[in-house]
Formats: structure tokens, C-alpha cells, sequence
């Protein structure tokens, strides 16, 4: 039946949407519990997303299929990672960072793991365990594959994914690198930490610049604006600078923004064309800047449930030019809102209390959007499929135009509010305008039908109709038409109030009360409890709000914002009355109980008041427990499906509906101890029989009994803030509370004494435990000295007796040595001589052999050389012959030809020697003068270079003099107007002291002429005042002479720079011209002359220095970069 129900409504549901297009003004119908429950489902359906554990793998696929534009709520996958063993955890995500494409992403976990996801070949790889959590990521270098992390040790490391290696370290931050800013190129990066900002050369790793700070004023950010050569620098201060990037001077700073506009800046986004600047801090507003006018364009309003900011992002597109102009917010409640900045309208949004996000990143293409979420997880969403379920049509509802807050133009001409609507982001067209359709509510709409509705679009006559058909609630919905039924106004602000106030102390120790094995329960428990005595003090003092709460804690676990809701809810309309006669019990409620029991069965009152049985025994257990000690979990939430659905008095009619039902096994019971055992644990009771039977209780009651009559109908909670719950008597809160504090403390002072004298005993008992300890010891210690001393002696006895017998040994040893080596020795001797007699006679032998082979040879030569000598003297007899018969006839020939020859030669002799003469005579004239001329050429040169060095190092001592002299005229120009405003000044104040003087006379004779008799006293008064008037003036002179001194050493110096400027500078200066120079008085006097110029430029250069400084501290930024 429930199926065919949600089928009709789905049917119907399906109608509507398409009569939407009709530009028709129908009759508007209540939201059907078929098209909530559909929603419901639709939001559970999309709850089951893409799930990807990363584990111990090193490598795998992120997602099996691929979501896309059809992600159930943009998300395409979830990645966590999770870790095996006997405690199982999840280890959580820190920092997220895409690369310059977009197409890849990098994430860093609290144990250093290093994770790159790429998104188009469907792959995650672990490239890196730093085994040190990372504070900051940046994965868009000019090396693709390089990425830089900045770790919890205040270093900064870069990695390579490909060879996943160390490529450099980079240190010198002493805290934590909250934020890395690339370059556009790539090649330079910005690290930026709390005290200090540096810039690094990403080709080199080495520092190029740090970014000085005072210490009263901290950095927020550091960054380059994109596409630009400039750097921002953000401080805490609200100041924000623009810093050329080449040379690193200030461009511009940003105004104090207007008067009542002024907030803390936390986070900064800048939009792609460096035009716009967002800044956000704790407040719901953003300021809006433009960087070319450099002043504030715009104040955004966020919503009220935004208390502050925690993140800006732009979300690109690839139409806009580079003007950004949808900006993700993300704020304190941990969602993450998509307005557009022209419109203000909301676009879309991610993140739920429930799951929230901790910091987002976008890719820079805007297809992806990378979050990391409370919970450790990372979620990658689609920005295709979020703008789909943006730009969605609103579903059919009511809504009512409510009266804004009125702003005065003058005050609030820049605020524009963030309203809740849909708006055509950047990649529609501009001019298309935003169609909206208001249903209006008809005239003739009945009080009842008004009263049925619930905020969520259903309606309560039907929900009453569901529940009585099915008997409860499905379970899947359960908890969201409770939350209807019950109108949560989901105060997050005033809640957040409640929470930041702390534990309450009445519920600091409520674990050794009620011991729950659930920390995390544990934890919601004493939350929500603190959170009710902080919104009421008689919670605080009340002994069974934990039994009343603990169930819904139980259920609401997982959103305390709810939990405490629904048991606020519970307690001021279903508990009404309860607290009037506190401490007691509500003996008003109990009264009202038992007289509905003893209308329906007296029999059974008769029966509990026979035994002495009290409403305190059989109802108010019931009551303070909300029935969960006597039901399980599964009937107590069908009996709280119907009491939420109907009046308050329904409860009271469930409590007694039970105890009717339960008549038998009660009319059975004659102790009093299983009267409270009955009503204190689970009975075997029919729950459907007792729902039925209150229902009847609702019908047949008498009104002048009724409880309806006696408690107001359902009031839910005010939005915005709680209603003042004061319905119990103040005067016993509050003596019990001071009684309670007054213990408190009493308990703590004793606790304090006790704690005291155990550490006392503890300490006297530890010192006789040592005292003990250090006898014994020493006793011990004793024993073992003698002992060792005894074993000392029996060793060295021994060690005696060994080192005699290993003397004995050494002897014999020795003998036996020297022994051998004297038989060695002779023979070694003996083998000696016999080999020098061998080689002796060896050589003998060789001697006489090569004397007879000399003898043989010598007779052979000498028989040679007769018979050489026999043939030459023969061959010289005949040649003799033969020469002198040709002589003879040759003789003649040669004599006249030797004396023609002869004739010939000395005349040949002569003209030879005479050209060499006169070539020798030329050759000594040429090299005469050559020799002349190069000495004269050399002489010429050496005197050139003298004289164009000298001239060089005049020129060069002309011009610093000159240089030198301008500024010495300059700062003593500077000098003598301060001496003029100064001896202005005094001369001021001497004209002040004569007026004085001169006034002062007059008195004193107008006063000598009024009274005679102080004349004496007051001639000495007049001669004081003159006397310190003339001594002014003397100093007034000296500093006059002081001034003129200083002109006539100026004057001074004049001169002797015009004397050196007249020093000859001829140009036949040579060496000897430069010695004389420098060795004569001319030159000591420019000695002279350049130390007292020195001293001077000393003097003139502190000066200047000071004045520097004192003009730097009143006009200077407060920030310098260093190299």
C-alpha cells in the first residue's frame, strides 16, 4: 500500500513538472509525503558515490566507472586511506595542490605520503614518503615532473615524480611554511610563514631574497599575481603592499578601506587577470578590490549563517578573458558557497555540516574541484555536473517575501547581500536575463490547512494518516519527518554560542556516572548536556537529564546541532510542568496521570495504592526515561513516531496506556521491590496494543480530567535565537547551585589536602624505601670490595708466581737464542770466505787468459803492420818516380799560372776589402742611428705614459674633489639652513626671555613702588633673571661663532681646492718631475688638505645617515626585502 502511495505521488509529481512550463496561476497544494520521501530517497541515491581506499597500495585505478556529468552531487570520487592491523584508523588528507593543466593532482597525508592522481589515465602512484606531515604543496614548475612540499620541520623539499628522488632541500623558515606561490614561468617560487616570506630560485635552490618584517607585524600571505611580474604581500595588519618583481620595489599600497567596513584579512583570491583582489576574514562580509584603481569597489554580504571565512578561491573559465567571476567561499560552518561576484546570487554549493570541508583547491582548467574533507577523505567533484544541478528548476514550494533589513545609502552604498537564486554564470551569456515565477498563496486557503503545513513541504493530517495506516514511520525517513514534525529552526549561530562556552562542570565528570563504552558518544553526551545547562541552569541541576537525553544523543550522534534541538524541543513541549516543584517530582503531571488511571481502571489504582505503590513508582520512572529502560529500540521509535505526530498530552497518555496493559503481571506484584523492578526494566508488552490504547486514553478521557486541557499545544523552537526556558523556581537553582559549588570547592580543598598528604606519605615512604635501598646497596657494595680485594690478592699471588716462571723461560730462551745465532753467525763466516776465495780465484784465471790473448793479439798487429810498411814504402818508391818526371814539365805551367793567379787575387783582394770597408763604415753609421733613434722613441714613450698617468690622476683628483666639493656644499647648504631655523628659533627665545626680562622689570618696579620693604629680595630675583638672560645670550654667540667657524673651514677648503686645481700640469711631466712632486710640501699640503676632506665627509656622512633614518621611520613602508 505504502509503494502504491509513493508510485501515485511520483505520477503526480511528474504532472506538475510538466504544467510547470504553462504560465498559469494555479491553486498551490501541499507538498505530499510521497514527493518528501522521493526526495529523501533521491538524496540517499546519491549518497552512494564513487568510493576509492587507497590502503597499502602503491599504484592502482582511482575509480572503477567514471561518474561524470551525472555525479550524484558533483562528487566523482571519494578517496580515503585507510590502514589495517589491530587498530584499524584512516589516515587523514592535509593538503591538495593541481599541476599548471589541471589534469593531475597532488595530496599529501598526515604521515608524509605523497600521492599523484591522474585524472585522464585513471592511475594514483605513491611517490614519496616524507615520514613528516606537509603544510604546503606546489605542483606547477617548469619541470612538470618536480613538485615542492613544505614539511612540519620548517624545511622545503623538492621531489621528482618520475624518479620519485630528492632534487633539492631548501631551509631558513623558523615556523611553519603555511603557503607556496609559483611564478608564471615557473623558475621562481615564495614561501611564506608566519614571521618571514622568502623568494627561491627554482634552476639553482638557492634564496634570492627575504621579506623583513617588524615583529609587532605578522604575514598573512605572500604571492605572485598571475600572468604579472608583481608580488603581494598581505600582513595582519590589514596592509596590503604590491612589490615589483625584478627590482623589488614598492608599486603601491591598498587604502584603509572606509570607516565601519574595516576587517581582519584572512584569506586573499585574485582573479586571473590580476585585476580583482577578494580579501575575507571573521566576518560574513568580502571586500572586493581593484588593483588598477587600487581602491574598494565592493562589499559582499554573505548569508548569516557565515561568521567567517576561511577560503577564497576564483573558478576559471576558459571564456572570460581571465575576469574570474564566480568565487568560492568556504566558511566556518565547513561549506563551501559558489556566488557570482556582479550578481551576488548564489550559484551552488558543496560540503554539509555533516560532511564538511576542511580547504578546497580548483584545477586551472575549472573542470575539477579537489576538497578536503573533516573527515581526512578527499573528494574530487565535476564542476560540469554541480552547474547542472545549479542551473536545475526550482522545485514547486511557497515561499513568503519578508521585509529586508533597511541600510541608510551613505552608510552601506558599497554592501551588496548574497541572496539564495540561481544566476547564468560566466559561460552563458551576459545579457540574458534571470526569469523568476512567484506562486502566490490564494485567499481562501483555510487556518487548518496553514496549521498542518510543515516547513519541509509536508503536511501533518496526512503524516497522521500514514502513521495510523502502517503503525510507524518508514525507517529511512524516520529522521527527517521528525525533524519536520518537530520545526528545527537549526540555530547554527546561537548553537555555536552555546558550544563555545565549554563543559559545563556539572557534567565534567559524567563518565563515572554513567561509564559508556563510546568515547565519541561519551563526547556528544556531555556536549549536549553542557549545552542545556548553558541555555538553562535547572538542566544543570536536574539528575535524569542524561536518561532523558542519552536516547536521542544515541540517534543524532552524528549532528549535535539536532541532538540538542530535538531534546530542547522534547523537554519545553512534551515535558511541560515538569519543573515547578524542583526538586521534587511534577507531582501537577503525576496528579493529572493518576486521575486518567483511576478513570479508566480503579481497579489496578486500588491494587498499587493497597501496596503503597506512589505515582513516584509506577509513572515518573517512565517519565524521566521516556519509556527507553522498559522498551527496545525498534518500539521506542514507533512510540515516538506517534507521540511526536500528536498533542504533548499524548505522552502522558503512552505512560499511562503502558501501565494499563500491563495490569496482569502488576495486579501479581504485593512487594514493593518488584513494583520498581517492573517499571525499570523490559516487560513483555505488546507496543502496538499500547499505542492503540492511548489513542482510546485521547477519545475517552473526560475533558475536565484531560491532560490536553492542562498543557499547551506545540510551540517550536524561535529561529535565530533559543526562548528563555525560566519555567521552574529560581530560588532553589540557585541555592542549590551555590550549594553545590560550595561543596565543589570544599571537595577540591580537600582533595587538594589529601592529594597533599599522600604525596607527603608518598614521599616519606619513597625517601626510607632509598634510605634503605642506599644501606643495603652500600653494604652489599662493601661485601663485594672485600671480596674482590680478597681475589685481587690470590691473582696477583699467582701473577707472581707466573711472571718468575715466565722469567725463568725468557732466560733459557734467551741463551738458546744467542746460542743459535752465534753458530749462525761463523757459519754465515764460513760460507762468506769460502765464496770470496772462489771469486779470487775466479778472477785470476780471467786475468791470465785475457794477458795471453792480449799477447797473441799484440805479436799479430806488429806482424801487420811490417807487412804494411814493406808495400807502402815499395808503392811510395814508385810514385817517386813518377812525380818527378811530371813535375818537371808542370812545373813551368804552374809557376806562370800561380803568378798570373797570384796578380789576379791581390787585386781582387783589395777591391773586397775596400767594399768591406765601406759596407762596415755605412753598417755602423745605420746602426748608430737606429741605436740614436730607438733610445730617443723609447725616451719619448716612457715620458708619453708618465705624463698621460699623471695627467689621468689628475683629471681623477679634480673630479672627486669636485664631486666631493658639491656634496660637502650641498649638506653644509642643508646644515647652514638648519643652523639658521635653529639660531631662529633661539633668537626666539631670547626675544621671549627680554620680553620676560623687560615684563619681569616692570613688575619689580610697579612692586618696588607698592611695597618698599621687598625691594631688596626682589633686586635679587631681577639680578638671576638677567644674569641668566646674559648667559643664553653668550651661548647664542658661541654657537654664532661655532656657525662662522664652520663657514671659515669651508671658506678654507675653498681655497686649498683652488689651489690644487692651479697645480702645473704640463705635459712634460715625467718620473723624476712625479718624484719631486710628490716628495715636495705641496704635496703634504694635499695630504693635509684630503684628511681633513675626509674628516668632513665622516662628519657630513653621519649626518646624512641620521637624517635618512629619521625620514625612513616617518615615510618608509614597514617592510624591506634583504638579499
Amino acid at each position: 500500500m505504502l509503494q502504491s502511495r509513493l508510485a501515485a505521488a511520483e505520477a503526480s509529481a511528474r504532472t506538475v513538472k510538466r504544467e510547470r512550463a504553462v504560465p498559469r496561476v494555479r491553486r498551490p497544494a501541499a507538498r505530499s509525503v510521497g514527493g518528501a520521501l522521493r526526495a529523501e530517497r533521491e538524496r540517499r541515491r546519491r549518497a552512494e558515490m564513487e568510493r576509492c581506499d587507497l590502503g597499502e597500495r602503491r599504484q592502482g585505478p582511482i575509480w572503477t566507472r567514471r561518474a561524470g556529468a551525472a555525479a550524484p552531487r558533483g562528487v566523482i570520487v571519494n578517496i580515503i586511506h585507510s590502514v589495517q592491523g589491530y587498530h584499524s584508523k584512516t589516515i587523514h588528507f592535509l593538503n591538495v595542490a593541481f599541476n599548471s593543466s589541471g589534469d593531475s593532482l597532488l595530496a599529501g597525508d598526515r604521515q608524509g605520503n605523497i600521492y599523484v592522481f591522474d585524472l585522464n589515465g585513471n592511475r594514483f602512484n605513491l611517490v614519496q614518503k616524507t615520514m613528516q606531515a606537509c603544510t604546503a604543496l606546489a605542483f606547477n614548475l617548469r619541470r612538470k615532473t618536480e613538485f615542492l612540499v613544505a614539511l612540519a620541520d620548517y624545511s622545503v623539499k623538492c621531489f621528482d615524480t618520475g624518479t620519485q628522488e630528492l632534487v633539492s632541500w631548501m631551509r631558513g623558515h623558523e615556523s611553519s611554511v603555511s603557503s607556496i606561490s609559483v611564478h608564471g614561468s615557473g623558475k621562481y617560487a615564495i614561501t611564506t610563514s608566519t614571521d618571514t616570506a622568502q623568494l627561491w630560485d627554482l634552476d639553482t635552490f638557492q634564496r634570492i631574497r627575504k621579506l623583513n618584517v617588524r615583529q609587532s607585524v605578522g604575514i598573512q600571505k605572500v604571492f605572485f599575481l598571475p600572468l604579472s611580474n608583481t608580488i603581494l604581500s598581505c600582513f595582519k595588519d590589514n596592509s596590503v603592499f604590491a612589490w615589483e618583481f625584478d627590482t623589488l620595489h614598492c608599486k603601491y599600497q591598498l587604502p584603509t578601506p572606509v570607516e565601519g567596513s574595516v576587517l581582519f584579512y584572512k584569506v586573499f583570491a585574485v582573479t586571473r587577470d590580476s585585476r580583482t583582489l577578494v580579501a575575507g576574514g571573521k566576518s560574513n562580509h568580502l571586500h572586493l578590490w581593484s588593483l588598477q584603481l587600487k581602491r574598494l569597489v565592493r562589499i559582499i554580504q554573505m548569508p548569516e549563517k557565515v561568521r567567517s571565512v576561511r577560503h577564497l578561491e576564483f573558478l576559471p573559465d576558459s571564456f572570460d578573458g581571465g575576469s574570474n567571476k564566480v568565487l568560492g567561499v568556504l566558511s566556518q560552518d565547513n561549506i563551501m558557497r559558489f556566488i557570482n561576484i556582479e550578481s551576488c546570487k548564489l550559484l551552488f554549493d558543496i560540503g554539509s555540516p555533516e560532511e564538511g570541508i576542511s580547504t578546497a583547491v580548483i584545477s586551472p582548467n575549472g573542470r575539477y574541484i579537489a576538497s578536503v574533507m573533516e573527515n581526512g577523505s578527499l573528494n574530487l567533484y565535476s564542476v560540469q555536473a554541480l552547474t547542472q544541478e545549479g542551473n536545475k528548476p526550482p522545485p514547486a514550494m511557497f515561499k513568503v517575501v519578508e521585509d529586508g533589513p533597511k541600510y541608510t545609502p551613505e552608510e552601506n552604498k558599497l554592501i551588496t547581500k548574497v541572496t539564495s537564486g540561481r544566476s547564468k554564470g560566466p559561460w552563458e551569456s551576459k545579457q540574458s536575463k534571470i526569469q523568476s515565477r512567484l506562486l502566490k498563496v490564494q485567499a481562501n486557503t483555510s487556518l487548518e490547512n496553514k496549521e498542518n503545513e510543515l516547513p519541509s513541504g509536508l503536511n501533518k493530517k496526512r503524516l497522521q494518516a500514514l502513521l495510523k495506516g502502517f503503525g510507524e514511520y518508514p525507517a529511512k525517513y524516520r529522521m527527517f519527518v521528525w525533524r519536520s514534525l518537530l520545526q528545527l529552526p537549526e540555530n547554527h549561530l546561537a548553537f555555536s554560542s552555546l558550544i563555545d562556552r565549554g563543559i559545563h562542570s556539572a557534567f565534567v565528570n559524567i563518565q563515572k556516572e554513567y561509564p559508556i563504552k563510546s568515547r565519541k558518544l561519551l563526547r556528544v553526551l556531555q556536549r549536549t548536556l553542557s549545552a542545556l545547562a548553558h541555555w538553562s541552569a535547572i538542566f544543570a541541576e536536574t539528575p535524569y537529564m542524561p536518561l532523558l537525553a542519552f536516547p536521542f544523543v544515541k540517534l543524532f550522534q552524528n549532528n549535535q546541532l539536532i541532538c540538542f534541538e530535538v531534546v530542547a524541543t522534547v523537554v519545553v513541549n512534551f515535558c511541560q510542568h515538569w519543573f515547578e516543584y524542583f526538586p521534587n517530582p511534577p507531582l501537577n503531571v503525576l496528579g493529572m496521570m493518576e486521575n486518567v488511571l483511576a478513570h479508566h481502571d480503579k481497579e489496578l489504582l486500588r491494587h498499587l495504592i493497597k501496596y503503597n505503590v506512589t505515582s513516584q513508582v509506577y509513572a515518573w520512572p517512565l517519565l524521566e526515561t521516556l519509556l527507553s529502560e522498559v522498551l527496545t529500540r525498534e518500539e521506542w521509535l514507533k512510540v515516538f513516531d506517534n507521540i511526536f505526530s500528536n498533542h504533548p498530552s499524548y505522552f502522558l497518555m503512552i505512560v499511562v496506556a503502558y501501565i494499563i496493559c500491563s495490569r496482569v503481571p502488576l495486579l501479581h506484584c504485593t512487594q514493593a521491590a518488584d513494583f520498581e523492578y517492573f517499571f525499570h526494566h523490559r516487560n513483555n508488552v505488546d507496543i502496538n496494543v499500547v499505542i492503540k490504547e492511548a489513542y482510546h486514553l485521547m477519545e475517552a478521557t473526560p475533558l475536565d480530567i484531560h491532560p490536553q486541557h492542562m498543557l499547551d499545544d506545540f510551540t517550536p523552537l524561535t529561529k535565530g535565537q533559543y526562548p528563555v526556558f525560566n519555567k521552574y523556581p529560581t530560588f532553589i537553582v540557585d541555592y542549590q547551585a551555590r550549594e553545590w559549588e560550595k561543596i565543589r570547592q570544599d571537595e577540591i580543598e580537600y582533595l587538594r589536602k589529601r592529594q597533599l598528604a599522600h604525596e607527603s606519605e608518598a614521599k616519606a615512604q619513597e625517601q626510607k624505601a632509598e634510605d634503605e635501598a642506599w644501606y643495603r646497596k652500600q653494604k652489599l657494595l662493601r661485601e663485594a670490595e672485600e671480596q674482590k680485594r680478597k681475589m685481587l690478592l690470590e691473582e696477583e699471588e699467582k701473577l707472581a708466581e707466573q711472571r718468575q716462571r715466565l722469567a725463568v723461560g725468557k732466560k733459557e730462551l734467551k741463551v738458546k737464542e744467542l746460542q743459535l745465532l752465534d753458530a749462525s753467525r761463523r757459519r754465515f763466516l764460513n760460507y762468506q770466505q769460502d765464496q770470496l776465495q772462489m771469486e779470487l780465484k775466479r778472477l785470476d784465471d780471467e786475468i791470465a787468459r785475457k794477458a795471453s790473448m792480449r799477447e797473441q793479439e799484440t805479436a799479430a798487429a806488429v806482424q801487420d803492420i811490417e807487412l804494411r810498411q814493406m808495400e807502402l814504402e815499395s808503392q811510395k818508391q814508385l810514385f817517386e818516380q813518377h812525380l818527378i818526371k811530371d813535375q818537371e814539365g808542370v812545373t813551368k805551367e804552374m809557376k806562370e799560372e800561380v803568378e798570373a793567379h797570384r796578380r789576379k787575387v791581390d787585386l781582387e783582394d783589395q777591391r773586397v776589402q775596400r767594399l768591406i770597408e765601406i759596407d762596415r763604415e755605412e753598417t755602423q753609421k745605420a746602426h748608430t742611428v737606429a741605436e740614436e733613434n730607438l733610445a730617443k722613441a723609447e725616451q719619448k714613450h716612457i715620458d708619453t705614459d708618465w705624463r698621460l698617468q699623471a695627467q689621468r690622476r689628475l683629471r681623477r683628483d679634480d673630479q672627486d674633489r669636485e664631486r666631493c666639493y658639491k656634496e660637502i656644499v650641498k649638506l653644509l647648504h642643508d646644515n647652514r639652513v638648519k643652523e639658521a631655523e635653529l639660531l631662529k628659533a633661539m633668537r626666539e627665545t631670547e626675544e621671549k626671555k627680554w620680553e620676560e626680562v623687560v615684563h619681569n622689570k616692570a613688575q619689580l618696579e610697579e612692586e618696588q613702588k607698592a611695597a618698599a620693604a621687598a625691594d631688596g629680595h626682589r633686586k635679587q630675583f631681577l639680578d638671576d633673571k638677567m644674569n641668566d638672560a646674559l648667559e643664553l645670550a653668550e651661548k647664542l654667540q658661541k654657537e654664532d661663532g661655532c656657525f662662522e667657524s664652520l663657514h671659515n673651514l669651508k671658506a678654507r677648503c675653498t681655497e686649498r681646492g683652488v689651489e690644487v686645481q692651479q697645480v702645473p700640469r704640463s705635459g712634460n711631466i715625467c718620473l723624476d718631475d712625479l718624484s719631486t712632486l710628490a716628495s715636495s710640501p705641496h704635496s703634504r699640503r694635499r695630504a693635509e688638505l684630503a684628511r681633513q676632506e675626509r674628516e668632513l665627509m665622516a662628519e657630513v656622512w653621519r649626518l646624512r645617515q641620521r637624517l635618512t633614518s629619521r625620514a625612513q621611520t616617518r615615510h618608509s613602508p614597514a617592510t624591506t626585502w634583504s638579499p
